[in-house]
């Protein structure tokens, strides 16, 4: 009986972590370019109190044996790095990957990854993100320049006040060959692990690599009704795990009143 509790306890501490990823999940539904995250568990050991295939006379075995399971762990907490849908902002700066790929971004920590494409200009004129990290890739902007286009293959051009127009740089794209090996510090951004492998880059649209649309923004992956679903499911796993433990305790209980 006593594993039943534990084993219980270890079910109620897995959908508590279930809920935890399905909550923050949710939280970034308007997180551009974010990747939801999927909670993957395993069941613990077994207690063989009968091994399956012993002899229990001649010429005869015991066909399945007797196992009781101790229980859940949770595995793994995987980024599931589908497309999110697009968003047509009408800002020039506004890039989003069609495909495969990832920009690559250079911060305090190294090279960064984000799928994020919201870029602005700095006063430098360099393509920066929000936290004003720049593009490893070269491109700065004039200040004087009417209007910037970026192609699907990554190439940025502008305009400049006598209408000539002039290259300002090439957006290349990375791709790995395991995504959800990344490993995500926050601010839209990843790192390289051991498990992702190195960046393989590109030129937009060769080689697996995804174009770029420009004016346009990849929102998040998350869909709402499904995390609720998802949600639903955690709560009602949890609520029953704490049933069975009500019910163990209540059969402990009886035990413990038999001598009255």
């Amino acid at each position: 009986m006593m594993r039943g509790l534990y084993s219980a306890a270890s079910g109620m501490t897995a959908q508590q972590t279930n809920l935890d990823i399905i909550a923050n999940n949710l939280a970034n539904v308007n997180t551009t370019g974010f990747k939801r995250s999927r909670a993957d568990f395993q069941d613990l050991l077994y207690q063989t109190l009968s091994a399956a295939g012993s002899t229990t006379g001649v010429d005869s075995k015991v066909p399945t044996g007797i196992q009781i399971g101790l229980g859940v762990r949770t595995a793994s907490v995987q980024k599931i790095f589908n497309q999110g849908e697009y968003k047509i902002t009408n800002n020039s700066l506004d890039i989003a990957i069609e495909g495969d790929g990832f920009f690559q971004l250079n911060t305090p920590k190294g090279v960064a990854y984000t799928r994020d494409g919201a870029f602005k200009r700095d006063d430098a004129g360099n393509m920066v993100n929000s936290d004003g990290y720049a593009l490893t890739s070269s491109v700065t902007i004039d200040t004087d320049a009417v209007s910037v286009n970026i192609g699907p293959d990554g190439s940025v051009s502008m305009v400049k006040p006598d209408s000539t127009i002039k290259a300002a740089g090439q957006i290349k794209l990375v791709r790995f060959s395991n995504p959800a090996g990344l490993i995500s510090i926050g601010h839209n951004l990843y790192i390289k692990s051991a498990a992702s492998g190195d960046a393989v880059e590109g030129e937009a649209g060769t080689n697996g690599l995804g174009s770029i649309a420009q004016n346009t923004l990849e929102m998040s992956n998350v869909s709402v009704v499904e995390e609720m679903v998802s949600m639903i499911v955690a709560q009602r796993a949890y609520e029953t795990n704490s049933k069975a433990i009500q019910a163990a305790d209540e059969m402990l209980s009886m035990a413990n009143q038999l001598r009255r």
